[in-house]
């Protein structure tokens, strides 16, 4: 019972998960890692200046390796002491961690660009593919230019491109011109999103779709489905 209580009187000191993915790009060898940890575990506690001699009984080490540890965290700004006066005008002293944790997140974002940027490579490759899949040929040199402009300089996104060419599919219509009047028509009504292609869609098909056309269309001998196309370069206006 007794050792319970001086468990729960040591208190507790929580160790950021992404301060152990990243302590090496950071700069951290696993000894000066243990001792940030030290180091941490005194600032939570209250103590956000322990004495050298407390830290290297911690870690049992001499008081001048600690000194070390604490020149090589300064000279890497990974450690600072910030030091302020109170109204008295006596000076008190303080470690701060915050510089690790601010490189920690600069790691972390950068991780997720980079992340962001291979799935994005990924989903253009895809694309490509797509279009060979539909067009049933490899694209040409010029064509595959024509889909790298699209994203790179009139940045539409893949989602949007593939909404154009299923649209030229569904016309049966197979060529790269086709689908760039679409964007183009689409781009003019500032249509960017998936559900705006199928609102503006869903308008223009109900318009066209009227008693008159279902009887005409009653009359085909073929088992096609009957699927509502709206020819997006034909304005009602």
């Amino acid at each position: 019972m007794k050792e319970l209580k001086q468990w729960i009187k040591a208190g507790n000191t929580t160790i950021p998960n992404l301060l152990l993915m990243y302590y090496r790009q950071i700069g951290l060898t696993e000894k000066q890692l243990i001792f940030v940890i030290q180091l941490k575990s005194f600032i939570d506690a209250g103590n956000d200046f322990p004495e050298i001699e407390k830290l290297a009984k911690r870690m049992q080490l001499s008081s001048a390796e600690v000194f070390d540890l604490l020149h090589e965290l300064t000279q890497k700004k990974l450690l600072f002491i910030h030091t302020e006066t109170d109204s008295e005008g006596k000076s008190r002293d303080s470690y701060r961690l915050d510089q690790i944790w601010e490189k920690v997140i600069q790691y972390l974002s950068q991780d997720q660009v980079k992340q962001k940027e291979m799935q994005q490579s990924h989903s253009e490759k895809e694309l490509f593919t797509q279009f060979e899949a539909e067009f049933g040929r490899p694209l040409s040199p010029i064509e595959i230019q024509t889909i790298g402009m699209w994203l790179d300089e009139d940045h539409y996104s893949i989602e949007l491109i593939e909404l154009a060419l299923r649209e030229a599919v569904l016309s049966q219509v197979y060529n790269l011109k086709y689908v760039d009047r679409i964007l183009l028509s689409w781009e003019k009504k500032n249509i960017r999103t998936k559900a705006q292609v199928m609102q503006e869609g869903n308008k223009k098909r109900s318009y066209q779709t009227n008693p008159q056309q279902k009887n005409t269309n009653s009359g085909n001998a073929d088992n096609r489905p009957n699927v509502p196309l709206y020819n997006w370069l034909e304005e009602n206006d």
